[in-house]
């Protein structure tokens, strides 16, 4: 962030700064500054230059007005002189080369306070008037303690250009921090419609016409852009009271779009879905849960040091299990340490592909404490939609702005809940309309993240089966794959994972669709499966329905969630699963080879389970593939801890096959295993 930045937004809309008495500052040292050293004419052309950029720039139009348009005036009248300073050639005194350093300076940061304020939020500027109005002032300070020492006298000057250099000497030196009362005005009508929104009273639709009106944001376009760029300072803000300002402001426009301009018109593509965001984007490795293969959005540490998203962990540690998932090894306690400085590089990284980052809670954006007057304006805003939603003939536009309201935050999902809304979109899952069935089924994900609205989900009448056949008959690739996406979160309590699981249709349709479905659908089926695949229970009926062969299929164009499925399915799963893998040895192998980290970790883990549980007759095969050893050396010398162990085993396997050692398998029944030939099914002989 500029400096301009860190001045203006350090403080929340509930601070009134105390400006302390102006006083003109001792100059910068040049000495420690990291300008380029350049010479006197480069030097002085480059101050020319900057003071007719700035002279040529727009005074900000709605608010702060006045303030940047005394700057742009003050350095008008320079601009004029620098004019017959660059024509005169005169070599100058290291004093005005000091003096031409500092108002370069000066010049650049007035210059990036203009372009910051013109960037930035226009209510967000004009809850912290007083901090900008002040910066504005303390430039104007600056460049009057810069005239005061320039050698004014040494430069031959015509009579007209000195009388312009006193004349802004003394503009400067009687300059006063000022708040123009029209800027202060609107800031009184924005709070006190806050404040009146924690009394529960409905903003009166004039007022806010007038609000807007005055601040330039004149449609629903400008008012969703002014949402981007106070989310943006949400993101930006350090302490918790600046959040919960910019929540109550993103609370408001959001209101007042609705309200003002009705729900939105979809596009044809609209880019609400929060999977497909996640899916299209390549995620660092680093920021995947090993678990899920989904961004972590609470990343914390386990006693063996392995990183792992907090709900994951949890449920695997709450589901009886003592070992670090990754490694093995028995953890030595059940303490999760938040990792911090990973969240911290997540958060920026969401920023930068423009992902929507959430911390799991019941809080607004970015906050762990509600935001009174936000909930109260979303309350307001879900009340007004559904009040919509029973009376207008077309629905789709309400429920897309339900879908929209429903990602941005856990405050949102909870009133859209309290509300009842999730019966009445439970009706539009079967529409002939592709956008509204899209935009429903998509709500009903997104409101699915909240975990109490799980519960309400799975309890609403219709609910499930509506989501289920929409995976399985949906009218578009993306409502199966936000079908899918919606199971996969339900699925995250253990008992409605096995529930789903239990249902064909649930098991048949995800397969179906990691079988058929685009890249992006695939991606999110393998996830709901490897999700249900935890299960133990279930695996038999994945391992029926072909999910080995779909993801087999899958190896090349989604290796990593592909790969994962089949590790998960042949380490939960019997014989059978086994059996069914079989057929994969070799592409395992070659995952093993060409694949990133983590699928070689997952791709040599398989063969480890298929050889352990299958027997020597397995090891065979795998012996059979080309230049297996070599890629094994690989793995146990360059690669990660836990693929270095995985191969480490492989190699022990391989070494007992080739001295002609047996040794049982894993398996609990006794029997043998019998190698398939091309025109019988492997199966284990009972």
């Amino acid at each position: 962030s500029s400096s301009a930045h860190r001045l203006l937004f350090s403080s929340s809309m509930a601070v009134t700064l105390e400006v302390t008495p102006t006083r003109k500052r001792r100059p910068l040292v040049v000495g420690h500054l990291d300008s380029p050293n350049i010479s006197d004419t480069k030097l002085f052309r480059s101050l020319f230059f900057a003071s007719q950029e700035l002279s040529h720039m727009q005074p900000l139009r709605f608010i702060l007005r006045r303030n940047s348009q005394s700057i742009i005036r003050k350095v008008k009248v320079l601009a004029a002189v620098f004019d017959e300073l660059l024509r005169s050639h005169m070599v100058y005194s290291q004093s005005a080369q000091l003096c031409f350093e500092e108002m370069n300076i000066v010049m650049q940061r007035m210059k990036t306070l203009i372009e910051d304020c013109t960037r930035s939020s226009k209510l967000w500027l004009l809850l912290q008037i007083e901090n900008v109005s002040f910066s504005f002032h303390e430039l104007v300070t600056d460049l009057s303690t810069v005239l005061d020492i320039l050698p004014v006298n040494d430069f031959n000057l015509s009579e007209d250009a000195e009388d312009l250099i006193l004349l802004l000497k003394k503009q400067c030196s009687d300059s006063i921090q000022f708040v123009d009362p029209r800027d202060d005005d609107l800031r009184r009508k924005v709070t006190d419609t806050i404040d009146g929104i924690k009394h529960q009273i409905v903003p009166d639709q004039s007022k806010l016409i007038g609000i807007f009106n005055d601040l330039g944001l004149l449609d629903s376009a400008s008012l969703i852009e002014e949402i981007q760029r106070l989310e943006d300072e949400t993101h930006d803000q350090i302490d918790e009271r600046s959040r919960i300002a910019a929540a109550s402001l993103i609370g408001l426009v959001r209101y007042a779009n609705c309200v003002l301009y009705g729900p939105s018109t979809p596009s044809p593509h609209p880019d609400f879905r929060r999977h497909k965001s996640l899916s299209e984007t390549n995620i660092p490795a680093d920021f995947r849960c090993p678990i899920t293969l989904e961004l972590m959005r609470d990343p914390v540490v386990v006693s063996t040091g392995q990183t792992y998203d907090r709900e994951s962990i949890d449920l695997w540690i709450k589901s009886g299990h003592n070992t670090c998932p990754k490694t093995g090894q028995v953890l030595k306690h059940t303490n999760l340490i938040p990792n911090s400085a990973l969240k911290n590089l997540i958060v920026m990284w969401c920023r930068d592909q423009k992902i929507p980052f959430e911390i799991y809670g019941d809080g607004g954006v970015g906050s762990s404490t509600p935001c009174t007057e936000a909930v109260e304006f979303t309350r307001m805003m879900v009340s007004f939609l559904i009040d919509k939603l029973i009376s207008v003939a077309e629905p789709n536009a309400v429920v897309f702005e339900l879908r929209a309201l429903a990602k941005s935050d856990s405050v949102a999902r909870a009133c859209i809940a309290e509300a009842g809304a999730i019966p009445k979109l439970v009706r539009y899952l079967g529409s002939d309309s592709p956008s509204l069935q899209i935009n429903a089924v998509t709500a009903i994900l997104n409101l699915s993240i909240l975990e109490q609205n799980k519960t309400r989900i799975m309890e609403t009448d219709g609910a499930l089966n509506g989501v289920i056949e929409v995976l399985r008959s949906g009218a578009t690739w993306e409502a199966k794959a936000n079908a899918a996406a919606t199971l996969f979160s339900l699925a995250s309590i253990s008992t409605y994972k096995r529930r789903l699981g239990r249902k064909v249709r649930v098991v048949s349709g995800l397969v179906d669709l990691a079988k058929q479905g685009p890249t992006s659908s695939k991606r999110d089926a393998f996830v709901a499966i490897l999700n249900l695949a935890a299960e133990r229970e279930n695996v038999g009926r994945f391992v029926e329905v072909g999910v080995v062969q779909a993801a087999g299929d899958a190896f090349r164009e989604l290796p990593e969630e592909a790969v994962s499925v089949v590790e998960a399915i042949v380490r939960k799963g019997g014989l059978m699963a086994v059996s069914a893998a079989f057929g994969l040895i070799r592409q395992l192998g070659e995952m093993m080879r060409e694949g990133g980290d983590t699928t070689k970790e997952s791709a040599a883990a398989t063969l480890v389970t298929m050889c352990r549980k299958g027997g020597s007759e397995l090891v065979a095969e795998m012996a059979t593939i080309p230049g297996i050893e070599r890629v094994i050396w690989e793995m146990i010398g360059t690669g990660t801890a836990r693929g270095g162990r995985k191969a480490a085993s492989l190699m022990r396997y391989l070494r007992r096959w080739a001295a002609g050692d047996t040794y049982e398998t894993a398996a609990t029944e006794t029997q043998s295993i019998v190698v398939p030939t091309p025109s019988r099914i492997f199966n284990p002989v009972l």
